[in-house]
């Protein structure tokens, strides 16, 4: 069986994994969950009890829940080094360490954005507010961050796109969803992303979360979608009596 990726939208994290899958260029299939809507419904949480999305269905039919472990889960397989490095390589340390940073503090400076966003009823405008502003504080600490991480390599861990690019082209568009800066303020990971946003991979991935005919990415590795309803009915946990 081919494995599948289970990937949120609209602008969900996952797409960078979308991206690596193309990259890695093994077979796999994709399962697309509306964020807003079914991912909240109990259906769901014989996917994910945490309500969250990616989530991941291996060849075996095992569920694989968190960013980081699907990664994980690809770079074990990535016999040819596509997306990754020799585990015991200084290039494999680098790629790790901006992973972790990515999937922790970069992404987490976002909840605050998101959370004022997603809130429902009328909350007081002073909350709404202060929501915005701690979050404009967190992402533009964040970006000065990552800014000065970035080395002189065309991609963020060397001279090729890795699980690294992956996680950051699917988070760091969310500068942008809430108008939080002009990416140009960060010129060298603006610069970077407008490579990562080059790839044919991620063209590919980015259509493909927007649910329109997605252009060749040229792999051939993507074998179609499968229903929501499919996956939890093949793959989800008992429902609890």
């Amino acid at each position: 069986m081919d494995p599948i990726l289970i990937y949120g939208f609209p602008a969900g994290s996952s797409m960078g994994l979308v991206a690596a899958l193309e990259w890695l260029g093994r077979p796999y299939r994709l399962c697309r969950v509306d964020m807003l809507g079914e991912m909240r419904e109990p259906p769901y949480l014989r996917l994910n009890p945490r309500v969250e999305t990616p989530a991941f269905v291996d060849p075996d039919g095992r569920v694989v829940t968190e960013t980081m472990a699907i990664a994980a889960w690809l770079e074990a397989r990535d016999d040819g080094r596509r997306i990754s490095f020799d585990p015991l390589s200084p290039q494999a340390d680098r790629m790790h360490r901006l992973m972790a940073f990515i999937n922790t503090g970069f992404t987490a400076a976002f909840a605050p954005l998101w959370q004022e966003l997603e809130m429902a009823g009328d909350p007081a405008p002073e909350t709404r507010a202060a929501l915005k502003a701690l979050g404009r504080e967190w992402v533009t600490k964040r970006h000065d961050q990552l800014e000065a991480t970035i080395g002189d390599t065309t991609f963020l861990a060397g001279d090729r796109p890795t699980l690294a690019d992956g996680l950051l082209i699917g988070v760091a568009r969310w500068l942008d969803v809430h108008s939080v800066a002009d990416r140009t303020r960060w010129p060298k990971l603006s610069a970077l992303r407008a490579r990562i946003e080059a790839e044919p991979a991620v063209i590919f991935a980015t259509a493909i979360e927007a649910g329109g005919a997605a252009p060749d990415s040229g792999t051939g590795a993507f074998r179609g979608h499968v229903a929501l309803a499919e996956v939890i009915d093949r793959f989800g946990a008992a429902p609890a009596a």
